[in-house]
């Protein structure tokens, strides 16, 4: 139980600790969709920089907002019962717009989020699982949230938040160093050795129940180090101790919904035939790579790969690659319709231009698209057959540019 007082003390430290706005402005902000009657809900990777966006959006639209954190320490034991309290304290201090972090650790947080919409409360709400959007919004929330995704600073966001220039040297720093901001701003890698511990411990372990901490890690960090890869939860069953396929599965759910990995599915119109073909895995932020991998080698290849498909992630939801006779890295689609066909290769040269230029033209001509792309580090060229063209393009350039 958690006295009125507490919530009282713990809100106005908090907004003393909560600083001033931070002066980078996030792409997004002016597609953040909010509405009367909804809750508005931004999910994202742990410390990317969720709060300061939802902070930079009520900013914009200068609004005064009641701000709480729930994973504040002194928040320890809030349940469902002090959302009465919570509910007072609101009243008390006259503000209309709520923003709360985390709020998904308190046992039926959407029954108080539910009603708060009814009093005509405007909400807004982060968090670092997915899960928000999903199986605990089923009953009392249903078609009452707009959610969103935040993830860490794309290559635009890292150019301008550095102030460099689009170019291959500040593209290879990206590969390197990825987008945590708090990173960014301090260079310490511990930053990013912790951040991946957090995500394992907090968002995975502790929520999940799994109490055999150290297979879980050692999972992890074998498919972090295994970016760009075919995985399949039944051929690693046995590894890392863990017996069955289908808690390896259930792990790579956990992955995903912590926003940690993602997995991309082989395209197929049958869904049965998509769950069933192998996954490729990719890590969220490059930076998480480079801290927690065990490839010592730089692999620009696979970090490149890794990157422009964080870039397509950004701004599509249908992702698949393309296996044929030969194999496309990204097919991007947008309600079953083929937005952009998409090669990596890091250079191109006369030992893999044909495997590469094929499997986009594979692809191409699968879909019947007549545009296809190979991004490379720094090559630029433009071929043009029977009435199809294939770029080659520099990923500086690539990045740079909003599909």
């Amino acid at each position: 139980m958690i006295t009125q007082e507490q919530i009282a003390n713990v809100v106005d430290l908090q907004k003393e600790l909560f600083g001033k706005i931070d002066s980078f402005s996030r792409e997004g902000l002016d597609k953040l969709k909010a509405a009367d009657s909804f809750a508005t809900i931004v999910t994202g990777l742990r410390r990317c920089g969720k709060s300061t966006f939802l902070q930079q959006f009520l900013k914009q639209k200068q609004v005064d907002f009641f701000h709480l954190n729930f994973e504040d320490i002194r928040l320890a034991g809030f349940e469902i019962s002090d959302f009465v309290r919570l509910s007072d304290e609101i009243q008390k201090r006259g503000i209309n717009t709520l923003f709360f972090d985390e709020i998904q650790l308190v046992k039926g947080w959407e029954i108080f989020i539910h009603q708060k919409l009814n009093e005509g409360y405007r909400v807004y709400i982060t968090g670092s699982n997915a899960t928000l959007l999903s199986k605990e919004m089923g009953t009392h929330l249903t078609g009452r949230h707009l959610s969103s995704e935040l993830f860490p600073f794309s290559y635009k966001e890292f150019v301008g938040f550095k102030k460099l220039e689009y170019n291959t040297e500040s593209l290879k720093e990206y590969l390197f160093s990825g987008g945590i901001p708090e990173y960014l701003k301090t260079g310490i890698n511990e930053i990013l050795n912790n951040l991946m511990d957090d995500i394992l411990i907090r968002d995975i372990a502790i929520r999940y129940g799994i109490r055999d901490v150290a297979a879980l890690r050692q999972l992890a960090v074998f498919l972090v180090s295994n970016i760009g890869t075919s995985v399949s939860a039944n051929k690693l069953a046995g590894m890392f101790g863990i017996k069955a396929g289908s808690t390896i599965l259930e792990y790579f759910h956990y992955f995903k919904d912590s926003y940690l990995l993602d997995f991309l599915p082989m395209f197929s119109y049958s869904l049965k035939t998509q769950t069933r073909n192998l996954k490729k895995v990719y890590v969220v932020d490059m930076g998480i790579y480079s801290q927690n991998s065990t490839i010592f080698s730089d692999n620009s290849g696979w970090r490149l790969e890794n990157t422009v498909y964080m870039h397509l992630r950004r701004q599509f939801k249908e992702l698949y690659y393309f296996k044929g006779k030969n194999e496309c890295d990204f097919v991007a689609m947008e309600r079953g319709n083929v937005k952009q066909l998409v090669q990596v290769c890091f250079h191109i040269d006369n030992m893999n231009f044909k495997r590469e230029y094929e499997g986009l033209k594979e692809a191409m001509n699968y879909f019947g698209v007549k545009t296809g792309i190979i991004v490379t580090f720094n090559q630029q060229d433009r071929f043009e057959e029977n009435g199809c063209t294939v770029q080659l393009m520099p990923a500086h350039q690539y990045l740079s540019e909003e599909i």
